[in-house]
């Protein structure tokens, strides 16, 4: 089964999460995800107050950029969500915007190697052990979490390039594609992440969730082909999805094929109507999918 999720973009003011996130949990959408995009909106902070609003839906945050995160407060800070709302919070972690990470003096030389570190750290730190490491960015001193989740809690990481890919295979619990991978480009990650799994010993399934930039309404191909333009996506061959449910069902549908375990419903930056885009996914989407 395709879980299905939508986005609530930082470009909306943090006080409209509120009824958004109601309006998910109450039509019956899987998943709503959320961004710590530089400056806008706190990630932790969000998703503590959507799960605290909402019965049972599925928060992610997607994603947590490690330069600007000691790991031993993302570690406290993702139990606790865990012991709090079991099962409900999902949390990615990543290089973030390079640019972003610049200005506020926290750009990593090797963010490959940060990345690495830090999902070991973490995820070390998630099962309860007691950590003490010396690594090139993370240094931690026989550090252990109190309150440890009571189950183990997925970390997902926000990659791109085929050498973080690969990484996501080998260190994380999951991986999250940005809304600039279209088909074949989940498939091509796929393979990658597959390799890092295979270099590491590991198995089990390794979920993958998609963003899917998504325009509805009677505008919505003039949308979503100027969002594409200002992203410079717009050459991009089956990149996006413009027009109506059945549309927008037949793009998830692609996408699950390609590998994507979850795919989550980007709306442009311009949405008219946010909380109709998911009224729209839960009840007119939703139902088309397996």
């Amino acid at each position: 089964m395709t879980a299905l999720g939508a986005v609530f973009r930082p470009q909306l003011p943090p006080e409209r999460l509120r009824p958004l996130a109601r309006l998910a949990d109450e039509s019956g959408l899987e998943e709503l995800w959320l961004w710590e995009d530089c400056f806008l909106e706190g990630g932790i902070s969000s998703a503590a107050a959507a799960l605290a609003w909402t019965e049972r839906l599925r928060v992610g945050v997607g994603l947590l950029p490690v330069p600007l995160r000691n790991v031993a407060i993302t570690a406290m800070e993702a139990a606790t969500l865990e012991r709090m709302f079991p099962g409900r919070p999902v949390l990615a972690v990543g290089h973030g915007v390079q640019s972003w990470m610049g200005q506020v003096g926290a750009r990593a030389e090797s963010p490959v190697t940060l990345l690495r570190e830090y999902l070991d750290a973490l995820r070390a730190l998630l099962r309860g052990e007691r950590v003490t490491t010396e690594g090139r960015y993370v240094r931690l001193d026989g550090v252990a979490l109190d309150w440890p989740p009571a189950e183990p809690l997925r970390i997902l990481a926000g990659v791109g390039g085929p050498r973080s890919l690969r990484l996501s295979g080998e260190a994380a619990d999951g991986t999250i594609l940005t809304a600039a991978t279209p088909p074949d480009g989940v498939r091509r990650a796929r393979a990658l992440i597959e390799e890092g799994r295979a270099a590491a010993g590991r198995t089990g399934h390794h979920p993958v969730v998609v963003y899917l930039l998504t325009a509805t309404g009677p505008d919505a191909a003039e949308r979503l082909r100027t969002e594409q333009a200002a992203e410079g996506l717009d050459s991009v061959p089956g990149l996006g999805v413009a027009g109506d449910a059945g549309a927008v069902a037949e793009a998830v549908r692609r996408l699950a094929d390609a590998g994507a375990d979850t795919v989550v419903l980007q709306p442009t930056a311009d949405e008219p109507d946010p909380e109709g885009f998911v009224r729209f996914a839960a009840e007119a989407v939703r139902p088309l999918l397996p």
